[in-house]
This record gives structure tokens, C-alpha cells and sequence, in this order.
């Protein structure tokens, strides 16, 4: 008995280091982020796998670009959309966590999830789309170590430039010359109301322009813009 619970305890301290180990590792890649742009995210290499699966030469389009060159008019957009409390909040809303999930429970199944652009940010840098309690564990922790060490604007510049926008299409750059033949810093309010309104189902949106989805969500977010408060 004696040895089992010696064995237990030395089992329990290796996974509590190998777990501390990973969170240093992720607490390392935010401070790098603060000062440097993601070469790549976890999300895109998920993505780009699964586009070499068909084609094998297939690459994303992405490229980096400052805060100052992206159109106020989406930061505006993305925030009236995604996380109206953003500059206000310390990671998550949790009244909108509340309301997302009255909601689901009314509708008997996930139609909105409450997340905050922080949390989308966490998520697209290091995680897996697949959905689990342990995944949104870790995107909880990723969020707090976001939030406590990057200020509001570098976040905002972050997940405007890495956030999936189609079909290997990511960041405002790549979006805007992809849907538009725009630099991000030309765009103009409709053009930001729809690419905020894309964001939540942006592969389904890049095949289905005119779905009424996305039509009702250019008019509500363009109405919402001039009040939402930017860092």
C-alpha cells in the first residue's frame, strides 16, 4: 500500500510538471508576441494541413501588418461584432458568457458562444479547433496571460492579423486584398461590416456572399460601429 501511494504521488508531481511546463511555455510565446508578429499560428498550420491534404503545394495567404495601417472602420466593425466590452473587460464577458448560454439552452444546442476577441485570440495562436472542456480550460489560462501581459492595442493587432478569414485567408491584409483588391488600410465601412459579419462562419460566407445570415449582420453591425469604443 505504502508503495502505491509512493508511486501515486511521484505519478502526480511529474504530470503537475510536465502541466507547468506547458503553461511556461505558453506564458514564453505571449511575451515573445508582445514584442514580435506570429510567423505562423496554430490555427493556420491546422488549416494548411488540411488544404495540402488536397493539394499539396497549397499555401496560406497572411501577411503581417501594424495597428496603424489597419482601417478604423474594421477595428470598429470586429469589436462592434465579436466583443463590444472589449477595452473594458479583463478577458472574458461574462455577461455575454450568461446570455450565450441562455440561449443555447433555449435552442437545445450551441448557437453562440460568448467568446471574447481575447479568448478567439488564445485559441487561434496556440489551440485546435476541436471543442472540449480541457481546450477551453487551457484557452482560459492563454487568456489571463494575454491579458496580463499585452496591452488592449496589441491585442486588438494580434487577432486583426491572424483571425481566419476564408479559405487559407488570414488577417486584414490578406482579407481585403482577397474579397476587395484593397489594402486593410482602404477599407471602407461596408467592407469592414462585412468582413466582421463573416468572422463567426467565414469558409461558409467566402462560398455563400449573399446568404441572409450575413446580410442581416452587415446592417446590425454598421448600426453598432460609431459606439464601439476602440483602445
Amino acid at each position: 500500500m505504502q508503495r502505491a501511494v509512493h508511486w501515486f504521488t511521484r505519478g502526480l508531481a511529474v504530470v503537475a510538471a510536465l502541466f507547468l511546463c506547458i503553461q511556461l511555455w505558453f506564458l514564453l510565446q505571449v511575451v515573445n508576441y508582445k514584442y514580435r508578429p506570429p510567423g505562423e499560428t496554430a490555427f493556420m498550420s491546422y488549416r494548411l494541413s488540411g488544404l495540402r491534404e488536397k493539394n499539396p503545394r497549397a499555401q496560406l495567404q497572411y501577411r503581417w501588418i501594424p495597428y496603424s495601417r489597419i482601417s478604423v472602420h474594421l477595428k470598429r466593425a470586429m469589436i462592434a461584432a465579436e466583443d463590444a466590452k472589449f477595452v473594458d473587460h479583463e478577458g472574458f464577458d461574462w455577461d455575454g458568457i450568461q446570455v450565450a448560454l441562455d440561449k443555447n439552452w433555449k435552442r437545445g444546442k450551441t448557437v453562440a458562444g460568448g467568446s471574447t476577441i481575447t479568448q478567439q485570440l488564445a485559441k487561434n495562436l496556440f489551440l485546435s479547433p476541436a471543442k472540449s472542456y480541457t481546450r477551453k480550460a487551457e484557452e482560459a489560462l492563454i487568456t489571463l496571460m494575454l491579458e496580463t501581459t499585452l496591452d488592449k492595442e496589441r491585442i486588438l493587432e494580434l487577432y486583426l492579423n491572424v483571425i481566419e478569414w476564408g479559405s487559407g485567408v488570414f488577417g486584414a491584409e490578406a482579407a481585403a486584398q482577397h474579397y476587395f483588391n484593397e489594402h486593410a488600410s482602404e477599407l471602407s465601412v461596408d467592407q469592414a461590416a462585412r468582413l466582421a459579419a463573416m468572422a463567426p462562419n467565414p469558409r461558409f460566407y467566402e462560398r455563400n456572399p449573399n446568404a441572409p445570415g450575413v446580410l442581416k449582420k452587415i446592417g446590425i453591425i454598421r448600426e453598432r460601429m460609431n459606439s464601439a469604443e476602440l483602445p
